[in-house]
């Protein structure tokens, strides 16, 4: 057992370059030496080294290997290796480092994740006791109380992300965990890439009214809010209170919005919760560097449902004051043939990561399931994961490659025995080389706007209290069913409150451009400063206002653009917008209930645009991914329907294809057959 001092074990930064640096690019991790640069692709596998024994550990690895995958990812649980007595082990199977070094033997890069929350389907998600039961720690409700997360196998209190206590503890945790692997960072060891936190979604807690409240986090509110308003007298114009000192203001503790006047400090308050994980994050992400891993880029994982979710990926990579995280990644957990779920998040992902040349990450794809959620099967992490691909996902992590406890259905078993499903990775992994698709671009010329003002307001208006509103995006909802239908009047005239109609619209949309064969991505309106490029048509919905910020990065866009419902007349809080700056020029489609599928369809023919198509046989789909000189290289067929289908799809330049798992190949026009929630993965022949 090695009980680790406190001291920090930073790096002294120099003005000059390193030697050898680790960078971000498209294609995965670049390893970068001198004049030498080697792109690794960003293929991982999941194997816990506390929840095995120690000589399954290289038989493990080994498996890994044999999968095609370039990574090892781990936690270090926090949990596991402090004892009651506040002790830190690192002793025999929880030997961090010597699993480090023993991937880096067998040939794999690593991905390390110390949490401080990591859930692993861990009892207080992996936390120790004394910091969930630390009254300091833990996040508040309205009435002051802690916050309860009834996870198995017991409800614990949730950790403040304001609190200073906590943060304090987590750097503590941080350098003992910097003491143990800092000398294993690349290229001394393999250690390539961190994350930050874990599914930073306030514990799954995320109601706008059911936390935080805790000291730190009001101190914070108020804080943001004289960054914001600057003045008590500029604050008392936008809230309509008579507040003498930033310090008197109170957050709303429920829903009590009678008129869009109203609206502003309840969706500050939203807003406030966006900046305070983001900044939670930073702090962490420098407390970790500040324990060694300062060379290493950081990433953190958005959970099932995210959209739903207090967390702004822009703002995450950009929080201004300190060091934001370097890369935003996803988790997959889907059933076959969830199929316009995925493309929806995979997409609005993929726009951003390609245009700054990151990695668009697969963090946690799932291959199995714990024991008490609904079973996923190895057809349902197959389809989840070449449809992914197929619109732009070009790396991911199998979760769990190697089983565990509380873990079934892994590739790889407990002893490092490799089972048939790990064939597909294997297959997969080959084929990815093959035709280097790490190196592909799919054409996107449509892009669907989804303001931040539409979400934060989704979040004020959620009905149902503490239920968080993920779990309606994952069970296959939208805002139509989490919504409060009240009767208010929000401006227009309309009383059908402003984020349904604006899924309604966005909604109407997908399917148009779909009919139409035209490809499509979400935005997300915080990352449109640079999601945007190479978009030919934006749709953006004005129903819930739009922030003097997209629609700076609306104006500087090349493409047409459409408002709809009708020209932007609100900010993001429903202030009126400024007459200062002219709105960007654009045409408007209007009627509202008469923005349907057929009117979108009519305005794309009418508009003149010379958009290209990729088109399928519905219920399928097709997408194509070409080379960087033009050249159609893949080409993804996709059947989300419970029965087999023939794909009939017009491609330009494409007219023969191979599917690269099993060999088959086929003329496009005489049709691909397709199974049942199935997606073939193509190379282009001809």
């Amino acid at each position: 057992m090695k009980k680790r001092a406190s001291s920090s074990t930073s790096k002294i930064r120099t003005s000059k370059p390193p030697a050898a640096r680790i960078e971000l690019t498209r294609g995965g991790i670049a390893l970068v030496t001198g004049a030498k640069r080697e792109v690794v692709p960003l293929r991982a596998g999941a194997c816990h080294y506390w929840r095995l024994e120690r000589r399954a550990w290289r038989p493990a690895l080994e498996a890994l290997v044999t999968m095609e995958l370039r990574f090892v990812e781990t936690y270090i649980p926090w949990q596991v290796h402090e004892h009651p007595s506040g002790e830190l082990d690192f002793s025999g199977q929880n030997d961090v480092a010597a699993f480090l070094r023993e991937a880096h033997a067998v040939g794999l890069l690593a991905i390390v994740r110390p949490g401080p929350h990591i859930n692993a389907e861990l009892t207080d998600f992996g936390l120790p006791e004394r910091i969930v039961w630390h009254p300091e720690c833990q996040a508040r409700t309205p009435r002051l109380n802690p916050v309860m997360l009834p996870a198995p196998p017991r409800a614990f209190p949730v950790p403040s992300y304001a609190s200073k206590t906590f943060l304090a503890e987590t750097a503590k945790w941080f350098r003992a965990v910097g003491a143990e692997i800092a000398e294993l960072v690349w290229p001394k060891g393999p250690i390539v890439l961190a994350q930050i936190d874990n599914e930073g979604a306030l514990y799954f807690r995320d109601g706008i009214y059911d936390q935080d409240y805790h000291p730190d986090a009001i101190a914070h509110y108020r804080a943001f809010l004289r960054a914001r308003y600057r003045t008590t007298a500029e604050l008392r114009r936008a809230y309509g209170v008579a507040a003498e000192r930033f310090e008197d203001i109170q957050p709303p503790l429920r829903y009590d919005v009678r008129s869009a006047e109203d609206l502003p400090r309840h969706i500050d308050w939203a807003e406030s919760h966006e900046a305070l994980l983001a900044e939670s994050f930073a702090t962490m992400g420098e407390a970790l560097a500040a324990a060694g891993l300062a060379a290493v880029p950081t990433f953190h994982n958005l959970p099932m449902g995210e959209s739903a979710t207090p967390l702004h990926p822009a703002l995450v990579r950009k929080s201004a004051g300190a060091r934001g995280l370097d890369l935003i990644a996803l988790d997959y957990y889907h059933p076959a043939g969830d199929q316009k779920s995925i493309a929806r998040r995979t997409t609005e992902l993929v726009t951003a990561c390609d245009a700054l040349d990151h990695p668009a990450f697969a963090a946690e794809m799932g291959a199995g399931a714990p024991p008490f959620f609904p079973p996923l099967e190895e057809r349902d992490a197959i389809f989840t994961l070449l449809c992914a691909m197929a619109y732009g996902i070009r790396g991911y992590n199998i979760y769990m490659a190697v089983e565990r406890d509380r873990w079934l259905g892994s590739p790889v078993d407990r002893n490092g025995v490799v089972r048939p499903f790990a064939a597909f990775f294997r297959k997969l992994g080959l084929a990815y080389e093959k035709v280097r698709f790490g190196t592909l671009v799919r054409d996107v010329p449509a892009r669907l706007i989804v303001p931040r003002s539409v979400r934060r307001l989704a979040r004020v208006m959620h009905a149902f209290g503490p239920v968080s509103q993920a779990l309606f995006r994952v069970m296959g909802g939208g805002m139509r069913e989490t919504v409060l239908e009240d009767e208010i009047d929000f401006g227009e005239g309309h009383t059908e409150a402003p984020p349904t109609r604006a899924g309604r619209i966005l909604s109407a949309a997908e399917k148009a451009l779909d009919e139409e064969g035209i490809p499509w991505a979400i935005v997300d309106g915080g990352d449109a400063d640079v999601a945007l490029a190479g978009a030919q048509w934006i749709l953006l919905p004005t129903s819930c206002g739009v922030d003097a910020g997209l629609l700076d990065a609306v104006r500087k866009s090349d493409a047409r653009i459409t408002f709809a419902p009708a020209p932007p007349r609100r900010d993001g809080a429903f202030r009126p917008l400024s007459a200062k700056k002219p709105l960007p020029p654009g045409d408007v489609l209007v009627g509202d209930e008469a923005i349907d599928v057929g009117a979108i369809r009519h305005h794309l023919r009418e508009s003149g645009l010379e958009i290209p198509r990729v088109d399928a046989t519905a219920p399928c789909s097709a997408t194509m991914h070409r080379d960087i000189e033009g050249n159609p290289r893949v080409v993804f067929l996709i059947n989300p329907t419970r029965s087999r289908q023939r794909v009939e799809a017009r491609i330009p330049g494409v007219s023969k294809l191979r599917d690269l798992i099993d060999g088959a190949t086929f003329e496009l026009a005489a049709g691909v057959p397709v199974d049942a929630l199935t997606v073939r993965f193509c190379e282009v022949l001809a």
